[in-house]
């Protein structure tokens, strides 16, 4: 009887190893995401005034531009 009771369900500790990585993966990601956009920041802070007007955004505009959230007048997103 005990042998068709294992084999019946799962055990308790595997749904919780998937868990944990997905949690661990999403963590990861946002620390990377996080790095990639001071970068940007770093990077586009280093362009003097002309180059971003070439590039379409204000120095102000530097730490939106690196998070997606600079539009031109059109609409789309840069």
């Amino acid at each position: 009887m005990s042998t068709a009771l294992s084999s019946i369900g799962r055990p308790a500790g595997t749904k919780t190893h998937g868990t944990f990585l997905r949690a661990f993966n999403a963590c990861w990601q946002r620390i990377a995401r996080y790095f990639v956009h001071r970068a940007a920041i770093a990077s586009l802070c280093e362009l003097d005034d002309e180059a971003l007007r070439d590039i379409g955004i204000a120095r102000s505009q530097i730490k939106g531009a690196a998070y997606g959230f600079v539009t031109n007048p059109n609409g789309a997103r840069r």
